[in-house]
């Protein structure tokens, strides 16, 4: 069993190590520009195009993560990039769900105590107490219910604010109103109705790209409060800096970005109320994950099906 691993900017070392210890027997190296040997599988994060391309034989590509938009990208711009019949498949939580979850509840409950406005008046040495928002009207809404978003949702719900969660397709989670259906169709808006926080955890692709933009905004209650941790593709930037300035929403947190590193002139730096961390919101942990791993190459090789595989069509 042959296997590549690529990881840009960063000791591959501890990843080969540890692949080699849950994979005795297997024949692991790192990629390097030219090299065209077969392989069996392929473990990458953001590989570069010609890892991938002209590789028969290949049988599975594993990615360092839940999202696969930068290797799908390669198949929308040049079809038949990737090899064929070959499966991707992404990482299921591997530690990252209690992460996100952590992040999303420390975000709803800075925005429900109103820790956020604190900030700011402090930064204007100005005393006086905020009411918190009424919890039972605090509604969330998860967008997006995969393995991140079911989690992040149920965790939310522990917090004793009503919790909604919308899916393309129908999902059911106790205790949590869910929708389901064609983004921008009735389900939809009707999610949206009254949501004082949202949560974007959508995968992306084409049809999610820009669905964060000012008529999803205008749903929301007004005032209300965004938290993306999906992608920075779904945002449409200037809209929420437009929707920031006439009260339309409140705040917003964010975790991703069109362009990382977020350059040093960008707008969102100026903007108190945006709250930025640097695509941490939930780490892929090395251990975890190399177990997942190991443990699908190894029910391939014995012919078995996996889960985590990739629709092409749909991107996720």
């Amino acid at each position: 069993m042959k296997i590549l691993f690529w990881l840009p900017q960063a000791d591959a070392s501890a990843w080969l190590n540890g692949l080699a210890r849950a994979l005795p027997g297997a024949e692991l190296r790192e990629w390097q520009p030219g090299d065209n040997a077969p392989a069996d599988y392929a473990v990458v994060w953001h590989p570069p195009r010609e890892l991938l391309a002209a590789r028969p034989g290949l049988r599975a590509i594993f990615n360092l993560g839940a999202g696969v938009d930068a290797i799908l990208a390669f198949e929308h711009e040049i079809p038949g990039t990737l090899p064929h019949d070959a499966l991707l498949v992404r990482l299921e939580d591997s530690g990252m769900a209690e992460q996100m979850s952590e992040y999303v509840q420390h975000a709803v409950l800075r925005y429900l105590r109103r820790f956020d406005e604190y900030a700011l008046a402090q930064a204007r040495r100005e005393w006086h107490v905020l009411a918190p928002h009424p919890r039972e009207a605090f509604t969330v809404g998860v967008l997006g219910l995969g393995v991140l978003g079911s989690q992040v949702a149920r965790a939310v719900a522990s917090l004793g604010v009503p919790v909604r969660g919308f899916s393309r397709s129908a999902k059911k989670l106790d205790g949590i109103a869910t929708y389901s259906g064609a983004l921008h169709g009735a389900q939809f808006d009707a999610f949206l109705d009254g949501v004082k926080l949202l949560v974007n955890l959508l995968p992306a692709t084409p049809d999610t790209e820009d669905i964060l933009d000012a008529r999803l905004f205008a749903k929301l209650e007004r005032g209300a409060y965004l938290v993306n941790v999906a992608r920075g593709s779904h945002l449409v930037e200037q809209d929420l800096l437009d929707a920031l300035a006439n009260g339309t929403l409140a705040a917003a947190t964010l975790d991703v970005f069109r362009k990382e590193p977020l350059p040093d002139d960008h707008p969102f730096w100026r903007e108190p109320r945006i709250t930025i961390t640097p695509h941490s919101s939930a780490l892929t942990l090395r251990d975890e994950a190399i177990s997942q791993i190991a443990d699908k190459i190894e029910a391939l090789a014995r012919g078995e099906t996996v889960s985590g595989i990739v629709h092409l069509g749909r991107g996720y």
